[in-house]
């Protein structure tokens, strides 16, 4: 593992451990006691900074099990205030280079809810296509980049160009056809350029459709072989389980990822306008990155929940796929994340096959830009992006600029979720070597794909005790 871990250092006094502002547990200390420590800082083969601390004592005594977020926080909300609604798609896109696609999805919704702008029905389908894109393109970097070394034994993908060349290749092929289906629907590979409030500035052609539909179809034998390799590695992923609550989009037509309603293996739907009821957003002294709740302590979003929630709507290849890795409804293996993530795959290219057809047989349609009247008003977005339900709300004045801005992303509603894992997983494994302690709990992390940057949003701007005894108030920004 390339994680670094905190060393003793005999000769000189321990110097204090760099951890987020908050932390100051002195894993220094536990270690001249003797104590088993595992201070991962930062986890790799994960987008962010994120750190695992873990302290055993005598008997295997679990002393402190945390997930840590010390990454500076990115307001995005702030930088939208007083911004025109024909720019805020375009900036949110830029809050993530993998999920830019989504949360400019999700800002387009807010914005067309806000003023009521109405969309044409070849407009959602091209907006299907473009979340299937960035699905595909999101997950296969995920699993072939940055899971399956763990399931392989090394510590980067790089050896396994020499092992495992014709799967690596296959995989890197899969992900080239994801990136062209992007350019091909957004004008770009990332930060898509063409999708506007009430529609496209530009549409694909047909024979760019053509072109694309064949490369699904050519793709399928490839998806086959990778639903293969990871049914073979399937056993490498730690038996774990715990019971926790799952939450995405659901819809009684299909498999919900661009639009539905807020479903919840515990409760009942919900329209995404009642999305601050489901998040419940609060702050927490380990992390930048607000942490979420609903009926329980915590919750999960991301490719596994979305499964639970919606497999009964797959397409029929990505169910047999789910059939070959053994992946079933009843799982509460969060490690089994990449396994959903790898049958969404399929089910993307499925699913993005009849969509491309329909749009084939009825001709792609230049259509007349919506007249777009700026109003005050409220709107909520909510899509699934490759890591989970993610919620755009936005408040315009009747210029059309931007009052209040809010933003919950999905790794924010996972963050309480690991923890929690970690603290069920800890006490099984703390016989285990520091080394095995800390490679079965990084790949936890990296198995709900976090995108920690993403998430974080709160700072503590606590004044300094000495210089000003009384200003002592802690302010917490919560990018309201």
């Amino acid at each position: 593992m390339s994680a670094k871990k905190v060393k003793k250092d005999e000769a000189k006094a321990p110097e204090p451990v760099a951890t987020c502002a908050a932390c100051t547990d002195p894993v220094l200390a536990a270690e001249a006691e003797g104590k088993k420590t595992i201070h991962v800082h930062h986890v790799t083969r994960v987008e962010g900074h994120g750190n695992i601390v873990v302290v055993i004592g005598e008997n295997n005594a679990v002393e402190t099990v945390r997930w840590e977020v010390p990454e500076a926080p990115r307001f995005f909300e702030a930088i939208l205030q007083g911004r025109s609604y024909k720019d805020v798609h375009q900036i949110v896109s830029r809050i993530c280079g993998i999920c830019s696609i989504g949360h400019q999805l999700s800002s387009l919704q807010a914005t067309e809810d806000a003023m009521n702008i109405r969309i044409s029905a070849q407009t959602v389908t091209l907006r299907k296509l473009a979340i299937h894109a960035e699905n595909l393109q999101s997950h296969l970097l995920h699993l072939a980049y940055l899971v399956l070394p763990d399931l392989m034994g090394v510590g980067s993908v790089i050896p396994l160009a020499e092992t495992h060349k014709p799967q690596l290749v296959g995989l890197i092929a899969l992900r080239r056809l994801a990136n062209e289906f992007s350019r091909t629907i957004c004008g770009r590979t990332t930060h898509p350029q063409r999708m506007v409030p009430g529609g496209f500035t530009k549409l694909p052609t047909e024979e760019e459709l053509l072109v694309l539909l064949n490369g699904f179809r050519d793709s399928l034998p490839g998806f086959r072989e990778a639903a293969n390799l990871f049914a073979s590695l399937a056993g490498k992923f730690p038996d774990f389980s715990r019971e926790t609550e799952y939450i995405g989009l659901v819809s009684p037509s299909e498999y919900a990822l661009y639009r539905g309603e807020v479903g919840s293996s515990d409760a009942s739907r919900k329209p995404a306008s009642f999305y601050r009821n489901v998040t419940q957003e609060y702050c927490v002294p380990q992390s930048t990155a607000k942490w979420t709740k609903n009926k329980r302590n915590s919750f999960m979003v991301g490719a596994l929940s979305r499964y639970k929630l919606n497999h009964m709507h797959l397409k029929p290849t990505a169910q047999e796929v789910a059939k070959l890795v053994g992946l079933t409804p009843e799982t509460v293996n969060p490690y089994h994340n990449n396994l959903a993530q790898l049958v969404e795959c399929v089910h993307s290219v499925e699913d993005s096959m009849e969509l491309v057809e329909s749009l084939l047989v009825g001709g792609v349609k230049r259509e007349k830009a919506p007249v777009i009247r700026p109003r005050a008003g409220r709107g909520v977005g909510a899509v699934e992006v490759p890591r989970g339900i993610l919620f755009h709300s936005y408040e315009y004045d009747a210029k059309g600029r931007m009052v209040e801005a809010d933003c919950v992303i999905p790794t924010n509603m996972n963050h309480a979720n690991i923890q929690h894992d970690l603290e069920a997983l800890v006490p099984m494994i703390a016989d285990k070597s520091e080394a095995e302690i800390e490679l079965t709990t990084s790949m936890l992390v990296r198995a709900y794909d976090p995108c920690i940057s993403c998430s974080t949003h709160c700072l503590d701007i606590t004044p300094n005790q000495e210089s000003k005894p009384d200003r002592g108030v802690k302010f917490v920004y919560k990018g309201r």
